[in-house]
């Protein structure tokens, strides 16, 4: 399914050729440092802008024989380059190039998770000006609650996403941190000067304290973020199917022209991109966990992370985006049923408004034991009986009629009380 669903964008971050390629603008980019503070002769930097290069290709041919890929990497290179290229990683350890070219992609990748981000929110806005009115049950403990709005609960997942972008931005700051420090991280083969010079070149910051590794946590960070967008994501799925459910259908994905349910039962419409999201948002709390195991290290570096990122890092940032793009389709594509909405909130004659009711009750002197015992004596009565009707029981009891005439009692089953502050909850989301 991944394979055939894969985003080219974000797939492209994590291919060889990108990594390959972060890894050269790494090591090009501390020999300009060098040079530039007069260790790198300027005949051989002029050697090693013009003749540096690598073929991915290659670098495995060579990897499978050294068992290194930093060394492939480097002597692929060097083929190249010739004799200037003693100077590449001049007083450099694996981890600069490998940890500071990571941080490009995953730099990238949040770019990319941000713009698609951007279109589900515009998506869920557009559908909840739309269904600002569009009235239907609010549900607690998956029993009908009191009334409220398609546009109300759309509102919530608009400002779920809000704070998703923010939190975003934030990790494109934390992620962007490299490091050019040596060995250990003490900088005793490399001056720290060309380390403040890759990193500002590359758009990053340095490291305030490396090892020879940059610490996990910033990765770790990464992928939660991304596990907490996918779990957002997975919350707003699970509410879409539950209310595709047959005996609820108050909303549904749009069902494409030729698009089939089941191999053996022909009515079906099933919301298989929502279960999809739900199914792929397990992953990633998953990898989460993984992230979060990659944090110890022995000493100053080991290399137990480094299998796990390889699979965990692509993964968790291409399926977000994958992700992320259902939930745009799945949301402005929305199938909604207003009628069946009303339908589904009248029943059993309005058991729905019983706080307006015991409210009434109040203002009219009951105290509120008694209103509440009375109210929820006539809800009960209605409540999954055949034809039962709540509205028409209380209106038959002389106890409520001597507190409540017709009209301030059909007041009561009105679901505007329910809406007069909607305005203010869309000022504050600038809907």
């Amino acid at each position: 399914m991944i394979e055939r669903y894969t985003l080219p964008e974000m797939a492209a971050v994590w291919s060889d050729e990108a990594r390959y390629g972060h890894w050269l603008a790494v090591e090009l980019a501390a020999c300009e440092a060098n040079c530039q503070l007069g260790r790198i002769p300027p005949d051989a930097m002029e050697d090693i802008r013009a003749k540096a290069g690598f073929q991915v290709e290659r670098i495995l041919r060579i990897e499978a024989q050294v068992h290194h890929d930093v060394i492939a990497f480097l002597t692929n290179v060097n083929e190249q380059v010739g004799s200037a290229g003693r100077y590449i990683h001049m007083g450099m350890t694996s981890s600069d190039v490998l940890d500071t070219a990571l941080a490009l992609q995953m730099k990238a990748a949040v770019a990319l998770l941000r713009q698609e981000l951007g279109q589900l929110e515009d998506a869920i806005r557009q559908q909840a000006r739309l269904h600002k009115h569009t009235t239907m049950i609010g549900r607690s403990h998956g029993i009908h609650g009191e009334p409220i709005t398609l546009g109300f609960k759309l509102a919530g997942w608009l400002a779920e996403i809000q704070r998703h972008q923010e939190r975003l931005s934030r990790l494109e700051q934390v992620v962007a941190v490299g490091q050019i420090s040596g060995a250990m991280g003490t900088y005793a083969n490399v001056d720290p000067r060309v380390e403040a010079l890759v990193c500002t070149q590359l758009g990053l910051v340095p490291d305030t304290v490396s090892t020879q590794v940059i610490s996990r946590d910033r990765h770790a960070e990464y992928v939660q973020t991304m596990a907490l967008v996918g779990s957002t994501l997975d919350r707003f799925a699970t509410e879409i199917r539950n209310l595709q459910r047959t005996d609820v259908l108050e909303v549904e994905e749009r069902f494409a022209k030729g698009q089939k349910g089941s191999s053996a039962m022909p009515h079906k419409r099933n919301p298989i991109r929502s279960e999809r999201i739900s199914g792929l948002a397990r992953l990633l709390r998953g990898y989460a966990m993984a992230a979060l195991e990659n944090m110890p290290l022995w000493h100053e570096r080991d290399i137990s992370h480094s299998s796990a990122e390889r699979v965990l890092l692509p993964d968790c940032s291409i399926t977000l985006h994958f992700m992320l793009r259902e939930m745009t389709a799945v949301v402005a594509g929305l199938v909604v049923y207003p009628e069946t909405m009303l339908r589904n909130m009248t029943v059993y004659g309005g058991v729905i408004f019983s706080q307006q009711v015991m409210l009434a009750l109040v203002a009219a002197g009951l105290s509120r034991e008694e209103a509440y015992a009375l109210v929820q004596h006539h809800a009960h009565t209605a409540w999954n009986q055949p034809g039962g009707d709540f509205q028409a029981s209380l209106a038959a009891d002389p106890r409520v009629k001597n507190h409540l005439n017709q009209e301030n009692l059909a007041a009561c089953f009105s679901p505007r009380q329910h809406q007069t502050n909607l305005d203010r909850i869309w000022q504050r989301l600038g809907l």
